[in-house]
């Protein structure tokens, strides 16, 4: 289970980077996604959308970049 938490820490993190290199989101906007993720669990690109944080065009994006 621990590797489980691990593997999906680093995924995040490389998501997280993903979407402040490509994107250019900013850590504030990233930052308040996760805590609406803590209240409100689901995949952290839908949230962003959800809250306008990313465009439709760069939700494709990032579900591109999950998929490669």
């Amino acid at each position: 289970m621990k590797s489980l938490a691990v593997q999906s820490d680093r995924s995040n993190t490389q998501l997280i980077n993903f979407l402040q290199k490509e994107l250019a989101l900013s850590t504030t906007a990233i930052a308040m996604a996760l805590r609406h993720s803590e209240q409100d669990p689901g995949p952290l690109p839908m949230i962003l959308w959800q809250y306008g944080l990313v465009s439709l065009e760069q939700l494709e994006q990032i579900f591109d970049w999950l998929e490669g």
